[in-house]
């Protein structure tokens, strides 16, 4: 990546001195800040308001202990966050994340990742993330409800319609929202739907919701291609992972001309070069809840490979939609050699430092997480609307509105970088473009 203006580079040492041992919250903030220098000299405004320190610290970030009982009686105690990064824009918005690799520094570079997403939408949202170190998997739905309702119980307190709008992330599906709308509805007794988002159909949920962070993803990386004269037709893609984010990737990509060869798990890749099964692999993973190892059980064409590599896999399209860091310098050269034009990230922050240097000295088509899967939170936006005005939309309404979010996202950033010198790299557009609608309300608002 580029270089931090000299400006801006005391900055981020402070960042690094006031937030010790957070790796990846600090390789967030130092991938924003190495876009900002042209932006700095040309608003020194944001540099006498401080802009970029008060960006960079947390308007509120709250941690507590979460005690529940196990299904033989033990006592468990977990740990709860939700920090509340930015709300210069709206109420904060972003998911909570149950895994046991959640810690405060996860939860603060997913929250300062999050501002700059919602911030692109164009909807009128604040940044915050929340979660866990709590484990969903082999825990029973009893386990699941009784820890989702003491984490709520304290929860509670720090969120509203108005103020703070959680939502679902990696390991908060269906089940754990639900859990979680009842606790909060039993203990305000106040039934308040746009306090949650990622709600089942029937009480208060928006369609598309399940669909939207893998649609985005593919409609920005379709307007991609299409900036370069291209299309999906008849592109071989993979998309690592296999959770909703990866199944809903895979479908908008087949819809669209693509045609999908693999995915994964944290277990193994399954490659299937006919192309895959998506039934199937919704079977396995939505309604089963089983690994994708057992998908050649049914396919014995196919190939699992047992902690394999998805990007050794030779493709056009890659769209990480797994976790943070999951391709490295090694694996970005890889893609490339192999004749990869396009990378659309679906997770957030799924290349390093040294991956995304080697996509963007390729000038191969690259969309950073924080553009191109912003129709998830784009759609829980949708979500809130229909709550606030007791309305439901239709799939084609709300799948509608969701590309053209996308499509005007991917317009964006593509004319801010053209406008600021660097054609093509939607790092920097995104970045600058997030950056500056933010930094304007924050100025507009005086010091707060």
């Amino acid at each position: 990546m580029g270089q931090v203006d000299e400006k801006i580079e005391g900055m981020y040492q402070e960042v690094l001195k006031r937030n010790p041992g957070e790796t990846e919250f600090h390789q967030a903030v130092l991938e924003v800040l190495e876009s900002l220098g042209p932006v700095v000299a040309k608003h020194p405004e944001f540099l006498e308001r401080k802009i970029i320190q008060r960006i960079c610290e947390p308007e509120r970030q709250i941690i507590f202990r979460v005690p529940w009982q196990n299904d033989k009686g033990e006592v468990q105690i977990n740990r709860g966050f939700r920090v509340e990064f930015n709300s210069a824009l709206g109420p904060y918005k972003g998911g909570l994340r149950f895994h046991p690799s959640v810690y405060l520094g996860i939860i603060k570079f997913l929250g300062f990742e999050q501002c700059f997403k919602n911030s692109l939408t164009g909807l009128p949202i604040g940044g915050g993330k929340g979660g866990s170190d709590f484990d969903p998997k082999g825990k029973s739905d009893d386990e699941v409800m009784r820890f989702c309702q003491s984490f709520m119980t304290e929860l509670y307190r720090h969120i509203g319609e108005h103020t703070d709008v959680p939502a679902g992330d990696i390991g908060v599906g269906g089940r754990e929202i639900g859990y979680m709308f009842g606790q909060y509805k039993r203990i305000t007794n106040r039934y308040e739907p746009g306090v949650l988002t990622g709600k089942g159909l029937t009480w208060g949920g928006s369609l598309v919701r399940t669909e939207a962070t893998g649609y985005g993803a593919t409609f920005f990386v379709n307007e991609m291609l299409k900036a370069r004269k291209d299309s999906f037709d008849g592109k071989i893609c993979t998309v690592s992972g296999s959770g909703n984010v990866a199944i809903y990737t895979i479908e908008k990509i087949h819809q669209l001309g693509g045609k999908c060869v693999a995915c994964s798990d944290s277990n193994g890749v399954i490659y299937d070069e006919k192309g895959l099964d998506l039934d199937l692999i919704k079977q396995l993973k939505e309604v089963e809840r089983r690994r994708i190892q057992d998908y050649t059980a049914t396919h014995k064409h196919a190939k699992y490979i047992a902690k394999g590599n998805i990007w050794d896999i030779p493709c056009q399209v890659a769209m990480p939609s797994a976790t943070q860091n999951e391709i490295n310098g090694k694996d970005a050269a890889t893609l490339v050699k192999n004749g990869c034009i396009a990378v659309g990230e679906g997770a957030n922050m799924p290349t390093t430092p040294e991956g995304v240097k080697v996509f963007l000295d390729a000038k191969i088509a690259y969309g950073p997480g924080k553009a191109a899967n912003a129709g998830g939170v784009a759609t829980s936006a949708l979500e809130m609307q229909q709550n606030a005005g007791r309305d439901s939309w239709t799939f084609e309404y709300t799948e509608k509105k969701l590309e053209d979010i996308m499509i005007n996202i991917h317009s964006n950033c593509y004319e801010t970088a053209e406008e600021f010198g660097a054609p093509g790299n939607y790092v920097l557009g995104a970045n600058i473009c997030g950056f500056i609608k933010i930094a304007n309300a924050m100025v507009a608002h005086g010091l707060v």
